[in-house]
């Protein structure tokens, strides 16, 4: 396949290699969270491609977003981005990395407790997310949705915040 670009409304940056236009998709001066899940991004090198196509930015990595997100988990994120004063996340992985990175989108910018705004349904106010997709199955980087879980109240909800969709993807 030859690399192309696709916008509608996401725009897509496809093909080998297209990883390395992360540094031309970001702004300049951002303070990037990279978010995770489990850890298959090292073995299949996309890690490393990562990591070097964001040299000359500020990062910070979170690492263990599992299947089915849990707010238990995001808070954690959370607390650190604030902490980091981080101003856009670039979440790597699959579905389920990219819906908890939604919510700590809204959470960054957010005062009380993210459950709260799961409960609510939605947010307005986001901080911009990209994504670098491993796994194209659940289609949560061409749309405004995310499902988080609670593992302490044994709830499941959908979460829309108003981004809707995220600027760009890069899929794997």
């Amino acid at each position: 396949m030859n690399n192309f670009i696709f916008q509608n409304p996401v725009k897509l940056i496809v093909g080998k290699g297209m990883i390395s236009e992360l540094a031309n998709e970001i702004p300049a001066g951002k303070r990037v969270m990279v978010t995770f899940g489990g850890g298959s991004v090292k073995k299949n090198n996309v890690y490393n491609q990562v990591k070097e196509a964001l040299e000359g930015f500020y990062t910070v990595e979170f690492w263990g977003i599992e299947a089915n997100p849990t707010i238990e988990t995001l808070r954690k994120a959370i607390a650190l981005g604030k902490e980091e004063k981080i101003d856009f996340l670039l979440a790597v992985g699959g579905g389920s990395v990219i819906d908890g990175t939604k919510l700590i989108s809204a959470g960054l910018l957010y005062d009380g407790d993210a459950w709260d705004l799961v409960l609510g349904g939605k947010e307005t106010r986001t901080i911009p997310l990209a994504t670098v997709l491993t796994l194209p199955a659940t289609g949560s980087e061409m749309n405004a949705g995310a499902v988080i879980s609670n593992k302490a109240t044994r709830e499941k909800f959908a979460f829309f915040p108003i981004i809707p969709y995220v600027p760009f993807s890069i899929p794997k």
